[in-house]
């Protein structure tokens, strides 16, 4: 393999922008991380994607002898699960302080009550162990701690899973996105390429965050103009709430839910 110092791009000069960035573009990772699973609007962010090209770009580089992020693929994935972690107990607490009430939204391109039906029924289908599987689900990982708060969920026992979920999805993630950098084909295109990357994970998560905002909110408009119903009032928001003991099924209860 060879060193492509300026790649595809001649004015984006990789060494530059890894020595400017450094960490911050981890806290950047790791804040979007953090967004997607303890904000009601981190439903629009790529998280799968991002995790797997933070684990293929921590692989050591001439100019990045720690990787672009500047310290040891462990450091990093250990970062990304604590902030996966963190989001999910903030959404809980979110759901729990803030009651039905967080539900009480007009449809927008942030909000959607169909998201919050989708949700529910992840939960009616697999009861607590949701909040693990929904890791992997988009959209779903976003409502669930939220949905899980305004129901009341065991505390402990949603911390529990929150833990392992986080270190399934965002430790291991990033742990499978490093191991594919050592297969040869895509640990040469990297190294000759990594300015295409590091645009592609940038301008890629600006484009599909706008995309799924906009798809939100052309959805919202169409029903508005239609005529129904894109408030959701206290009675509405009353009705998503789950059953306590929704939380403690298996998942041998209902049925699969619809993606």
């Amino acid at each position: 393999m060879h060193a492509v110092p300026t790649a595809l791009i001649p004015w984006l000069d990789p060494a530059a922008i890894i020595g400017w960035a450094g960490p911050w573009a981890l806290v950047v990772v790791c804040f979007i991380v953090f967004a997607e699973t303890g904000l009601l609007v981190g439903f629009l962010l790529p998280g799968d994607t991002l995790l797997v090209i933070s684990g293929l770009l921590s692989h050591p580089q001439p100019y990045a002898p720690h990787g672009v992020f500047g310290l040891s693929v462990w450091w990093v994935a250990l970062l990304i699960g604590l902030a996966a972690f963190i989001g999910g107990e903030v959404g809980y607490y979110i759901g729990h302080k803030g009651g039905p009430a967080v539900f009480e939204k007009k449809e927008s391109g942030l909000f959607s009550v169909k998201n919050v039906e989708r949700t529910n029924a992840f939960f009616e289908r697999f009861g607590g162990l949701t909040i693990i599987l929904a890791r992997f689900v988009p959209i779903v990982r976003t409502f669930a701690p939220v949905a899980a708060g305004v129901g009341h969920m065991n505390k402990w026992k949603y911390t529990l899973y929150n833990f392992i979920g986080a270190v399934l999805w965002g430790f291991g993630l990033t742990m499978f996105g490093y191991a594919i950098g050592f297969i040869p084909p895509v640990a040469e295109f990297v190294e000759n390429y990594i300015d295409l990357i590091l645009l592609a994970a940038v301008g890629g998560t600006a484009v599909v965050t706008l995309w799924h905002y906009l798809r939100e909110r052309s959805k919202a408009k169409k029903a508005a103009a239609a005529g129904e119903d894109v408030v959701t009032d206290h009675s509405e928001a009353e009705a998503l709430v789950l059953d306590p003991e929704v939380f403690e099924r298996g998942p041998e209860h209902g049925d699969t839910p619809k993606a």
